[in-house]
């Protein structure tokens, strides 16, 4: 027995005989934890996961993740090829036209007189017209590039489709501009310069004829591919001939309204393009629905 515990215990301080105190009242919590663990019954116990269902899943081989890529680059450099196809006949065609210029110049120009402001002028309008004209010998080049490039993505029908109407988009686009050169561009023109000449001294800068010949050619061909585009968005089920005779009205006026923004500012030109743009949606119409009406038999027979 030591002799020095009394003595120790008489020399404790009040803060450390509380602290003692409270030890010896805390509860034991590690008997209530296992007699808590003895209570629950084995089946309800959660079964341990093995160390393999914890780990991560394995990465993946390099060679798999790249076998998407050969693909992706195949289809690319496909499309650099056709590019690469179309920018060279562009270019032929321009350094054709180009080199020929003072041969065809006569037939663009009708025998306006053109001035130029400046020695650079020139060259502007040189470039700009062969440009354009080059432009128009190579879209059926271009086309047959692109139609080249995205055949293999296409259905059954969609294929098909673009390789029946292929000369039809050709002959529409050329149709528009032949319309635009010979009947809007003379008639606008003439007009508009009759209009300047009550009141002014009437000079048309090359440049500005340039600018002028192409509004009045380029976006009326596009136009012209109205039937065209009415029948493929019918083939592939987005557009029926009774949802455009519902919408008539409105596309007139949409018709309108663009007729307005690609031609110069006279009623008369506006109106000369107008007119053929309801012309050619009524015909849209009318394709639409003989392509339905010959549609139908083919599908019940199926």
């Amino acid at each position: 027995m030591d002799p020095y515990s009394d003595q120790n215990r008489k020399n404790e301080s009040p803060l450390d005989k509380k602290a003692n105190d409270e030890e010896t009242a805390l509860p034991d919590h590690s008997a209530e934890t296992s007699s808590t663990e003895r209570a629950i019954p084995e089946e309800l116990k959660p079964e341990p996961q093995p160390e393999e269902s914890r780990m991560p899943p394995p990465e993946q081989p390099d060679d798999e993740k790249k076998d998407a890529d050969p693909a992706l680059i195949e289809h690319l450099t496909d499309l650099r090829k056709q590019l690469i196809k179309s920018v060279v006949v562009f270019l032929v065609f321009f350094i054709a036209v180009f080199s020929t210029i003072n041969l065809w110049f006569p037939y663009v120009t009708r025998g306006y007189k053109l001035i130029v402001l400046s020695p650079l002028e020139v060259i502007s309008f040189y470039t700009t017209i062969s440009a354009a004209m080059a432009f128009g010998l190579s879209v059926p080049f271009v086309c047959h590039f692109l139609w080249q490039f995205v055949k293999p993505g296409l259905t059954q029908k969609e294929g098909r489709f673009l390789s029946l109407y292929s000369p039809a988009i050709l002959l529409l686009f050329v149709g528009g501009l032949a319309f635009g050169y010979y009947v809007v561009n003379p008639l606008s023109y003439n007009f508009l310069v009759k209009l300047g000449k009550m009141n002014f001294d009437v000079m048309i800068t090359a440049k500005e004829y340039a600018r002028f010949l192409l509004m009045t050619t380029m976006p009326i061909g596009l136009l012209f591919e109205l039937p065209i585009v009415a029948l493929f968005l019918s083939a592939i089920g987005i557009l029926t001939s009774e949802t455009m005779k519902k919408v008539r009205k409105w596309s007139y006026v949409i018709l309108a309204v663009v007729s307005a923004l690609i031609t110069p500012p006279d009623f008369l030109s506006q109106l000369i393009i107008l007119i053929p743009m309801i012309a050619l949606y009524e015909a849209s119409i009318f394709i639409v629905m003989k392509t339905e009406k010959r549609l139908v038999p083919e599908a019940e027979a199926s």
